[in-house]
């Protein structure tokens, strides 16, 4: 194991980069990182990837989906620790016999969706997120839930399937993203 991460292989990255050197990133050519981010030990990640400014990935994160899947993470966005992104999935419908190595004409039918977090977005311990979801600018998602549908925005949400409990507010944020030089 290498004692940095390679940032070299990146399509980009920004200042002020952490990246844990127990991290893989299987596909770092379809990689841009910005600044002021810390990528703990253990972020394992199989897609294509935007993750912008001040933002943290917590220790063993996945985000899986292959060459076909996309995470975007937009400014002031983290995913905590234990965490699962679904960008790509196989249907497990009987269309097919699921799994990555099987020839074409053989496997499942695979549902690939983008997964996107905006301005704000905040996922706690233990989440798991399907393909598709958006998570609107400022959602929180708690601790153990299971992320189906895209979001609302400041809201925070809980729950198996989760669901919203409360809004979140957002003024102080916003008033400091601003003073940072954020918009």
């Amino acid at each position: 194991m290498p004692a940095t991460f390679e940032y070299n292989l990146l399509r980009a990255v920004g200042e002020d980069v952490f990246i844990s050197s127990q991290v893989e990133i299987r596909r770092p050519r379809l990689v841009s990182i910005g600044s002021h981010v810390a990528i703990d030990t253990g972020f394992y990640c199989t897609v294509s990837a935007e993750i912008g400014d001040y933002i943290h990935i917590g220790p063993y994160v996945t985000v899986i989906g292959g060459e076909n899947g996309v995470l975007k993470m937009d400014h002031f966005s983290s995913i905590a620790a234990g965490s699962r992104v679904i960008c790509a999935s196989d249907e497990h419908l009987g269309e097919g016999i699921p799994g990555p190595t099987i020839p074409q004409p053989c496997r499942d039918k695979v549902l690939t969706a983008p997964v996107i977090f905006e301005r704000f977005a905040n996922v706690a311990t233990n989440v798991v997120i399907f393909p598709g979801v958006t998570l609107a600018e400022g959602s929180v998602i708690g601790a153990c839930s299971l992320v189906t549908k895209s979001t609302e925005p400041w809201t925070i949400y809980t729950g198996v399937p989760a669901k919203a409990v409360k809004a979140r507010p957002r003024d102080k944020m916003l008033t400091m993203a601003r003073e940072l030089g954020y918009k």
